[in-house]
């Protein structure tokens, strides 16, 4: 600090002295390959302020299409989308039940996926400003929006080697959707992260209306063809008259850091606590059952519950045709005897009042008949990181005339 300083003795109009005085304030230390890295800092910046601009001149010519260049993660720092894709390990409790089944396996990942619950829902215009967790959070948490979902399953499959990207669009049932798009030998494939099945570009029962945006570990692409269903969309992105790119061919082949995780870590769930969830989960809705038919007295038939407990685990593998196992035997003597009106519920575990809504919904415990019986069964398959997969079964009988 520069210190001025008159002599005690002398007037106002005497000449001053200066004095330099230090004042120690601190220290900053830091490698010197920081130094390295700061051209690396400046081009980011660059780059996100280009991909504004680019977000912008994109809604210039379609308004009404999806864009997301860039988001924030959870310690609120801006990084453009490209660096959430990357290659990361599913559980390896999925890799060894379809061993010689790679397909079966690929179903299987995108089922665990959509097993996640999803966070509720965010006003849609906020596009460009969210949050978006790593994969590694994701998992960990046990929840997520449509696109951490989405990157989820893209990182998955990248893992497998498969040409994988990210699709932001709408659907007709969900609203804002993000997909996966996958490029196989002769087609693209439409996987939906929150339902976990895949449709064909050309399949008509496929719930999206519009592909608007397509996001990779590299680049960035919007669609600017006329028409955006799924359709008549052309897929092929390296195409500049159909796809514009965020970033040019020069620089989009540049990998840049990740900032996901080298490996995602898992942990096995408890099976005495989802056991002992199970079993309040049917004691509540048995207790529902008999709490929403007050007018008559409710009769349980347990040997078709014993039936519906031995078909809700062959459900969750995707083996559900029980048509030759005993419990199909089972099952015809019961039809013999009685009109079953019933199907298996399945949803993702979020809480046990979600389980009992869903259950009601079905109105399948509004019987009128007076001597009508009910079998109801519970099953909940674990998936590590306490992911569950809940399936309910609730039938009514009555009997022939």
């Amino acid at each position: 600090m520069r210190i001025e300083k008159h002599e005690d003795h002398c007037l106002k109009s005497c000449s001053v002295h200066s004095y330099i005085r230090k004042n120690w304030l601190g220290s900053i230390v830091f490698p010197f390959s920081a130094l390295l890295q700061q051209s690396e800092f400046l081009d980011q910046t660059e780059v996100l302020q280009r991909a504004q601009i680019f977000k912008k001149n994109c809604k210039a010519i379609f308004p009404n299409r999806r864009i997301v260049t860039t988001v924030f993660n959870d310690e609120g720092i801006q990084f453009l989308v490209t660096r959430y894709i990357k290659a990361l390990n599913p559980p390896q409790q999925l890799l060894d039940i379809f061993l010689h089944d790679s397909n079966a396996t690929l179903d299987l990942i995108a089922r665990f996926v959509s097993l996640i619950p999803f966070m509720p829902n965010t006003p849609d215009e906020n596009d460009g400003s969210d949050i978006w967790m790593t994969s590694e959070r994701c998992v960990s948490l046990a929840t997520g929006n449509k696109e951490e979902h989405a990157i989820l399953l893209c990182n998955f499959f990248l893992y497998f080697g498969k040409k994988a990207l990210v699709l932001l669009g709408t659907s007709g049932l969900e609203g804002h959707v993000a997909y996966v798009l996958t490029q196989e030998t002769n087609e693209y494939l439409l996987w939906n992260p929150s339902t976990g099945q895949c449709y064909k570009q050309f399949d008509p029962f496929c719930p999206l209306k519009s592909v608007d945006c397509l996001f990779d570990d590299r680049n960035v692409w919007f669609n600017i063809q006329q028409s955006n269903t799924p359709m008549a969309v052309f897929f092929d992105y390296s195409k500049e008259s159909f796809w514009k790119p965020l970033l040019p061919k020069n620089v989009q082949g540049t990998k840049v850091q990740s900032i996901q995780p080298e490996e995602i870590i898992y942990f096995e769930t408890d099976k005495s606590m989802v056991e002992d969830l199970r079993n309040r989960i049917e004691r509540t809705l048995k207790s529902k059952v008999m709490e929403w038919q007050p007018k008559h007295p409710t009769h349980w038939n347990r040997r078709c519950t014993l039936i519906l407990r031995h078909i809700l685990p062959k459900l969750e593998l995707g083996i559900g045709s029980f048509v030759s196992s005993e419990g199909y035997n089972e099952f015809e003597r019961i039809l013999q005897f009685y009109w079953v009106t019933g199907f298996p519920i399945q949803m993702p575990y979020t809480d046990v009042q979600s389980v009992i809504d869903a259950v009601y919904q079905t109105g399948i415990h509004s019987a009128e008949f007076p001597q009508t019986e009910f079998a109801l069964a519970v099953y909940i398959h674990p998936y590590p990181n306490n992911i569950l997969s809940v399936w309910v079964y609730l039938a009514s009988l009555v009997q022939h005339q």
